[in-house]
Protein backbone atom coordinates (compact mmCIF):
# COMPACT_ATOMS: atom_id res chain seq x y z
CA UNK A 1 0.00 0.00 0.00
CA UNK A 2 1.10 3.28 -0.86
CA UNK A 3 2.04 6.12 1.85
CA UNK A 4 1.12 9.64 1.47
CA UNK A 5 3.78 11.86 0.40
CA UNK A 6 1.68 14.95 2.52
CA UNK A 7 0.58 14.38 6.18
CA UNK A 8 -2.22 16.62 7.63
CA UNK A 9 -0.54 16.26 11.17
CA UNK A 10 0.67 19.03 12.39
CA UNK A 11 5.04 19.64 11.83
CA UNK A 12 5.09 21.66 15.56
CA UNK A 13 6.22 19.74 18.79
CA UNK A 14 3.50 21.42 20.60
CA UNK A 15 5.37 21.82 23.57
CA UNK A 16 6.15 24.99 25.47
CA UNK A 17 8.20 26.24 27.71
CA UNK A 18 6.62 27.93 30.95
CA UNK A 19 9.09 30.65 31.93
CA UNK A 20 6.49 32.70 34.65
CA UNK A 21 3.13 33.87 35.10
CA UNK A 22 1.65 34.16 31.04
CA UNK A 23 4.85 33.97 29.73
CA UNK A 24 4.85 30.24 28.10
CA UNK A 25 7.22 29.70 24.61
CA UNK A 26 6.62 27.20 22.39
CA UNK A 27 9.72 25.48 22.00
CA UNK A 28 11.11 24.03 18.39
CA UNK A 29 10.80 28.05 17.50
CA UNK A 30 12.52 31.39 17.39
CA UNK A 31 11.26 33.57 19.59
CA UNK A 32 12.69 37.87 19.97
CA UNK A 33 13.18 39.31 23.42
CA UNK A 34 13.75 43.49 22.89
CA UNK A 35 14.19 46.68 25.13
CA UNK A 36 16.43 47.81 27.88
CA UNK A 37 16.36 44.90 29.94
CA UNK A 38 16.13 42.52 27.21
CA UNK A 39 19.29 40.70 28.98
CA UNK A 40 17.65 40.51 32.01
CA UNK A 41 14.84 39.03 30.21
CA UNK A 42 17.10 36.42 27.99
CA UNK A 43 18.28 35.39 32.30
CA UNK A 44 14.74 34.68 32.98
CA UNK A 45 14.14 32.13 29.75
CA UNK A 46 17.65 30.55 30.54
CA UNK A 47 16.49 29.93 34.13
CA UNK A 48 13.64 28.15 33.06
CA UNK A 49 15.58 25.94 31.54
CA UNK A 50 18.23 22.90 31.98
CA UNK A 51 21.81 22.61 30.92
CA UNK A 52 23.87 24.30 28.49
CA UNK A 53 22.84 27.72 27.11
CA UNK A 54 25.07 29.19 23.93
CA UNK A 55 25.49 32.59 24.15
CA UNK A 56 26.47 34.46 20.42
CA UNK A 57 27.34 37.76 20.76
CA UNK A 58 29.18 40.10 18.55
CA UNK A 59 32.81 40.08 19.17
CA UNK A 60 33.61 44.01 18.63
CA UNK A 61 30.61 44.77 21.23
CA UNK A 62 33.09 46.20 24.18
CA UNK A 63 29.90 45.21 26.58
CA UNK A 64 29.97 41.92 27.72
CA UNK A 65 27.98 39.62 30.50
CA UNK A 66 29.05 39.90 33.89
CA UNK A 67 29.63 36.83 35.09
CA UNK A 68 28.06 38.24 39.00
CA UNK A 69 25.41 39.67 37.40
CA UNK A 70 24.39 36.36 35.43
CA UNK A 71 24.41 34.28 39.11
CA UNK A 72 21.79 36.76 40.48
CA UNK A 73 19.49 34.69 37.67
CA UNK A 74 21.08 31.63 37.29
CA UNK A 75 24.73 29.36 37.27
CA UNK A 76 26.60 31.16 34.83
CA UNK A 77 28.67 28.16 34.88
CA UNK A 78 25.82 26.90 32.64
CA UNK A 79 27.01 29.49 29.47
CA UNK A 80 29.03 28.36 26.38
CA UNK A 81 29.97 32.43 24.42
CA UNK A 82 30.87 32.76 20.88
CA UNK A 83 32.27 36.06 20.26
CA UNK A 84 31.34 35.94 16.00
CA UNK A 85 33.02 38.92 13.71
CA UNK A 86 29.87 39.16 11.54
CA UNK A 87 26.39 39.26 11.69
CA UNK A 88 26.16 37.21 9.59
CA UNK A 89 28.62 34.37 11.51
CA UNK A 90 25.97 35.40 14.35
CA UNK A 91 22.76 33.60 12.75
CA UNK A 92 24.82 30.78 11.10
CA UNK A 93 26.18 29.95 14.61
CA UNK A 94 22.26 30.02 15.53
CA UNK A 95 21.19 27.89 13.25
CA UNK A 96 23.77 25.27 13.44
CA UNK A 97 22.63 25.22 17.26
CA UNK A 98 19.52 24.78 16.81
CA UNK A 99 19.55 22.19 13.78
CA UNK A 100 21.99 20.56 15.86
CA UNK A 101 19.95 20.37 19.07
CA UNK A 102 22.61 20.21 21.02
CA UNK A 103 21.73 22.96 23.55
CA UNK A 104 18.35 23.57 25.08
CA UNK A 105 19.03 27.03 24.70
CA UNK A 106 20.47 29.14 22.14
CA UNK A 107 20.57 33.12 22.28
CA UNK A 108 21.80 35.42 19.70
CA UNK A 109 22.45 38.90 20.75
CA UNK A 110 21.58 40.64 17.47
CA UNK A 111 22.85 44.73 16.65
CA UNK A 112 19.72 44.58 14.37
CA UNK A 113 16.26 42.60 13.73
CA UNK A 114 17.44 39.84 10.99
CA UNK A 115 14.70 39.76 7.65
CA UNK A 116 12.07 37.44 6.82
CA UNK A 117 14.22 34.54 5.28
CA UNK A 118 16.83 34.07 8.26
CA UNK A 119 14.32 34.01 10.58
CA UNK A 120 12.00 31.01 8.40
CA UNK A 121 15.52 29.80 8.44
CA UNK A 122 15.67 29.70 12.13
CA UNK A 123 12.76 27.85 12.38
CA UNK A 124 13.22 25.19 10.07
CA UNK A 125 16.38 24.65 12.19
CA UNK A 126 14.92 24.30 15.16
CA UNK A 127 11.94 22.35 14.03
CA UNK A 128 15.19 19.88 12.66
CA UNK A 129 16.38 20.07 16.20
CA UNK A 130 13.28 18.96 17.96
CA UNK A 131 13.78 15.71 15.94
CA UNK A 132 17.19 14.92 16.28
CA UNK A 133 17.55 15.88 20.08
CA UNK A 134 15.69 14.14 23.34
CA UNK A 135 14.02 17.98 23.33
CA UNK A 136 13.36 20.62 21.39
CA UNK A 137 15.33 23.33 21.52
CA UNK A 138 14.32 27.30 22.31
CA UNK A 139 15.84 29.87 20.12
CA UNK A 140 15.64 33.63 21.11
CA UNK A 141 16.71 36.48 19.06
CA UNK A 142 17.89 39.51 21.09
CA UNK A 143 16.93 42.71 19.29
CA UNK A 144 17.66 46.49 20.03
CA UNK A 145 14.91 49.15 20.63
CA UNK A 146 11.22 47.92 19.82
CA UNK A 147 12.53 44.71 17.92
CA UNK A 148 10.91 43.96 14.12
CA UNK A 149 12.19 40.73 13.59
CA UNK A 150 9.84 39.56 11.09
CA UNK A 151 7.97 36.08 11.13
CA UNK A 152 9.15 35.21 14.70
CA UNK A 153 6.77 33.09 16.89
CA UNK A 154 6.94 35.90 19.99
CA UNK A 155 7.81 38.86 20.63
CA UNK A 156 8.56 40.09 24.40
CA UNK A 157 9.43 43.60 25.68
CA UNK A 158 11.23 44.08 29.40
CA UNK A 159 11.73 47.72 30.98
CA UNK A 160 12.36 48.44 33.98
CA UNK A 161 9.43 50.69 36.04
CA UNK A 162 11.34 51.44 39.74
CA UNK A 163 9.80 53.69 42.06
CA UNK A 164 11.15 54.63 45.49
CA UNK A 165 10.37 51.61 47.01
CA UNK A 166 10.20 48.77 44.76
CA UNK A 167 11.91 47.33 42.01
CA UNK A 168 9.45 47.13 39.59
CA UNK A 169 9.59 45.34 35.48
CA UNK A 170 6.98 45.81 32.87
CA UNK A 171 6.63 43.31 30.51
CA UNK A 172 5.09 43.63 27.34
CA UNK A 173 3.91 40.67 24.90
CA UNK A 174 4.11 42.13 21.68
CA UNK A 175 3.53 39.66 19.14
CA UNK A 176 2.02 36.65 19.33
CA UNK A 177 0.82 33.65 17.29
CA UNK A 178 -1.85 32.52 19.59
CA UNK A 179 -2.12 35.12 22.10
CA UNK A 180 -3.05 38.87 22.02
CA UNK A 181 -1.24 41.43 23.36
CA UNK A 182 -0.67 41.90 27.25
CA UNK A 183 1.16 43.72 29.54
CA UNK A 184 2.47 42.64 32.68
CA UNK A 185 4.13 43.94 36.19
CA UNK A 186 7.04 42.39 37.85
CA UNK A 187 8.04 42.86 41.39
CA UNK A 188 10.23 40.49 43.78
CA UNK A 189 13.79 39.44 42.39
CA UNK A 190 14.95 36.34 40.35
CA UNK A 191 13.45 33.32 41.59
CA UNK A 192 10.46 34.30 43.13
CA UNK A 193 9.23 36.66 41.35
CA UNK A 194 5.45 38.35 41.15
CA UNK A 195 3.56 38.72 38.21
CA UNK A 196 0.29 41.13 38.16
CA UNK A 197 -1.55 41.28 34.78
CA UNK A 198 -2.01 44.85 33.19
CA UNK A 199 -4.53 46.56 31.32
CA UNK A 200 -4.21 45.00 27.39
CA UNK A 201 -2.09 46.55 24.96
CA UNK A 202 -3.84 48.38 22.26
CA UNK A 203 -2.61 47.59 18.39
Amino acid sequence: MASPLLSRCHHRTGVALPVLGDMILPLARLHELCGPARHSLAMIVAAATRGPVLWIAPAWDPEALNPDGISAFVDPARFLFVAARRAGDMLWTLEEALRSGAVPLAVADLPDPPGLTPVRRLHLAAETGAGAARSAPLGLILTPGTGGAPGIETRWHLAPAHDATHSTWRLDRLRARTAPPQSWTLTGQPGAWQVASQAMLRT
